[in-house]
């Protein structure tokens, strides 16, 4: 793999409050603009530039993208963002729930995205890639990371235990998640030099979040390519930002699903349905999550099952076929309640682990849902299996926690 340091783009240590947010694709406008408020030096003035609009603008109108622009310049002009007089890679942790994950912040390279060696688990939406190529356009940078996770390395751990026990750059708890976040600056040249080659040993990089945000990245990097004809490889378009953490510490939670019907079957119609590929098993009002592979959590009229999916069902040597997400899909959305695409379905919704099965509970106790499904989550073994293979995970599959704050660093396209 090919990575290279590069002179972030970043906010003074006393700002770093003030600029940084949560990514863009986690909430919507309002929450954006709520969460904004007064303050001029939040990144959402970059990434939801439409909070600068009447409320009801689209974040998809031209101008909205021309703000971002607009923004990016004056958050550099006054100094709320300052570019680092050389190329650094960048450390990034993050504390949940007393465990801390590593990053390295480093620049990829748009070739190794395009040739697959940067490897993918799932289906991207041409309509999100264009609206995040139209960003990295405008802006010419790359003003939020991607998140991969890359093989346990040993060498690269030494390095980034050695200089976590030193004190960081930035160092604070965010506000809503409450999570703990911290950054360091590798400023010596003979360590840059050990992660470069460190990285380049490796075969491939996976993507855990961000896949609309990486093809973005490497298609405007292409387009450029195309529209120079003095390129040589070296330019800085030839890079986009992401931040690495080895695979084994990343927390992967349960995405659980609430469905509004149940295909015109009364409850005990559809928990007989559910016996013919699952042993049902009464858990009482008490909330019940599954406790392994192949066993998931059915909340129905005030009460828990355990449903646990019978020998025959799902085939382990298959990756795809194993997974929880599609033994569910299959056998209860599909063959039972007639959910087919998961994408487009008015009658399922989806909800993050990080909200609790307490949150499954509310919305059917509620009647807006008449059933929920928890999950066991997948683990980052099964991605990357399925990366590898070249298969692609089914909808709405993992959910990583803690994401990553936007603001802390940001990548320029061009070498000034």
């Amino acid at each position: 793999m090919i990575v290279k340091p590069f002179k972030g783009i970043r906010p003074p240590k006393e700002l770093v409050e003030q600029v940084e947010s949560r990514p863009y694709d986690v909430l919507d406008s309002e929450e954006a603009r709520a969460e904004a408020g007064d303050n001029e030096k939040s990144l959402y003035h970059i990434i939801k530039p439409e909070i600068d609009f009447p409320v009801g603008t689209s974040e998809y109108d031209p101008r909205v993208y021309e703000k971002a622009a607009e923004n990016f310049k004056k958050f550099q002009d006054k100094g709320w963002l300052v570019q680092d007089a050389r190329e650094h890679y960048y450390i990034y942790a993050q504390t949940m729930q007393g465990k801390t994950q590593y990053g390295l912040v480093v620049c990829a390279h748009t070739d190794d995205y395009m040739s697959g060696k940067i490897k993918k688990h799932e289906l991207t939406r041409r309509d999100k890639e264009e609206d995040r190529m139209k960003h990295v356009r405008v802006n010419n940078a790359n003003i939020e990371p991607v998140f991969f996770a890359y093989p346990d390395n040993q060498v690269l751990n030494e390095l980034i235990v050695r200089y976590t026990q030193t004190e960081p750059e930035y160092d604070f708890i965010a506000p809503i998640d409450g999570f703990r976040h911290q950054f360091w600056v590798i400023n010596d040249d003979e360590d840059m030099n050990v992660i470069t080659e460190e990285f380049r040993k490796m075969p491939s990089l996976y993507i855990a979040d961000g896949h609309h945000r990486s093809a973005a990245a490497a298609l405007v990097g292409a387009e450029k390519q195309k529209q120079n004809p003095n390129h040589t490889g070296k330019e800085e378009y030839n890079f986009f930002m992401a931040v690495c953490f080895q695979a084994s510490q990343l927390t992967i939670l349960d995405y659980n699903r609430v469905v509004k019907d149940l295909n015109g079957m009364t409850s005990e119609e559809f928990l007989a349905a559910l016996q013919v590929n699952f042993v049902v098993a009464d858990k009482g009002t008490e909330i019940y999550k599954p406790q392994r592979l192949h066993e998931f959590s059915l909340y129905l009229d005030g009460r828990w099952y355990s449903l646990t999916a019978k020998d025959g069902t799902y085939d382990n040597t298959d990756p795809i076929g194993v997974l929880d997400v599609d033994i569910s899909s299959r056998l209860i959305l599909d063959e039972i309640l007639n959910i087919g695409d998961l994408r487009s379905s008015k009658r399922i919704d989806f909800v993050g682990g990080l909200r609790g099965l307490g949150e499954l509970k509310r919305r059917v106790d509620s009647g807006e849902m008449r059933a929920a499904l928890a999950l066991y989550p997948v683990t980052m073994q099964q991605i990357m299996d399925i990366a590898d293979s070249g298969k692609i995970m089914p909808p709405k599959a993992t959910w990583f926690e803690p994401k990553l704050r936007s603001g802390l660093v940001i990548h320029k396209l061009s070498n000034d």
